[in-house]
């Protein structure tokens, strides 16, 4: 007998085959190698027993009364609340057989009669396969986790400091000096910056991991834009900046410019595009446009109405090698003020949720323009 491993022992296979035969034959193999076997005699005990104890592998007759392997199959796949698990279709058919087996979502195959060399190799590389596919899960759960709490930890101290910082400008603590109010003020706006930095990573990441949850209803994009124009324009007048909104609609009304998305996460797209070309502007303008626009199919089908937002500055321009990496994760750009990254690799996540398109069109000295298309309720 073979000797065992510790890792062998622990591995759960269940074994699915209606000839009584079959299921012995199958199982005795594994049993000598250490696996720990649950039987089912037919499909609807098999998708029990994955159910009850979630196996590390499946081994599934194709041929079966009542409910094939195929159907078996794909009910599995399409549970979302089980993990991954490896399916090997044993068959005694040909190719077309296995293919539509694989279609379904098997991992593997192989032909009857089962030559028992072949059989526990293809056993040893999906259980390798399950393995490696639930460390990698692990890993991704320890790294969101750690994210979550050091945002969270993060962000504590940092409004803790901006309170503060707040009760000295006021003179909670006594009058200060011009310098010392001065040193505060820098102090804010660093404090708010890094809270800023906190807050896109950690919304990042919950893009990243399938964790934002999303509230998607008709908003008036139009509106939206006026209220973030609205609400960053001190910041571009302090800069010395024109921030202007123009909408091109037939009775310039903002309702004529409607989306289904997300209200909050819009607003945080037209914050950061806004925001961002205020902050990389030292002299001129940025103006925000809103119109709508058909799009035709490469098809015959009807005109899609898509809702363009553009943003345009007269900032120091992007080189055409930094464009095509803007959007990508941690790509930051080589001018003084770059900041971490993310914001524009956000926008696009954003953008991308919500079926849309984001691009940049850019010349080094001739300002940026960038361009967001959403669809459009017509």
């Amino acid at each position: 007998m073979p000797q065992v491993s510790q890792s062998a022992r622990k591995d759960k296979i269940l074994v699915v085959d209606d000839s009584p035969e079959n299921l012995l034959l199958v199982e005795s193999i594994l049993q000598q190698e250490g696996y720990e076997i649950f039987p089912a005699k037919d499909g609807w005990a098999a998708l029990a027993l994955v159910k009850q104890f979630a196996p590390h592998l499946i081994l599934l007759d194709v041929m079966m009364p009542g409910m094939d392997g195929f159907e078996v199959t794909r009910r599995i796949r399409e549970d979302p609340s089980l993990p991954y698990i490896p399916i090997l279709l044993i068959t005694v058919h040909d190719r077309p057989s296995a293919v539509k087996g694989l279609d379904m979502g098997a991992d593997d195959f192989i032909r009857k009669p089962v030559d028992v060399d072949e059989l526990l190799a293809r056993v040893r590389s999906l259980l390798r396969l399950k393995h490696s596919v639930d460390r990698q899960e692990q890993m991704v759960k320890v790294r969101e986790d750690y994210m979550s709490r050091l945002a969270h930890d993060l962000r504590a101290p940092l409004f803790a400091a901006e309170r503060v910082l707040g009760l000295l400008k006021q003179g909670a603590f006594g009058d200060l000096s011009p310098p010392v109010l001065e040193a505060i003020a820098i102090l804010a706006r660093s404090n708010r910056n890094l809270l800023e930095m906190v807050n896109t990573l950690l919304e990042v990441y919950r893009y990243e991991f399938a964790q934002k949850a999303l509230d998607f209803v008709r908003v008036d994009l139009g509106t939206l834009a006026e209220e973030v124009v609205r609400e960053l324009t001190p910041l571009a007048n302090e800069k010395g900046l024109s921030l202007t909104l123009e909408l091109d609609s037939k009775d310039r009304s903002p309702s004529n410019l409607q989306v289904l998305g997300d209200r909050l996460e819009l607003r945080r797209l037209l914050t950061n595009l806004i925001d961002n070309s205020i902050k990389f502007t030292d002299r001129g303008s940025v103006r925000v446009r809103l119109y709508q626009s058909p799009k035709r199919s490469n098809s015959d089908e009807v005109a899609k109405a898509w809702a363009i937002v553009t943003v345009e500055d007269t900032g120091p321009g992007i080189s055409a090698q930094e464009q095509q990496f803007l959007f990508d994760r941690y790509r930051v750009g080589k001018h003084r003020r770059s900041g971490s990254g993310l914001g524009l690799h956000l926008s696009r996540q954003i953008v991308e949720t919500h079926q849309g398109t984001i691009e940049v069109s850019s010349e080094p000295g001739r300002g940026s323009i960038f361009i967001v298309r959403l669809p459009a309720i017509t």
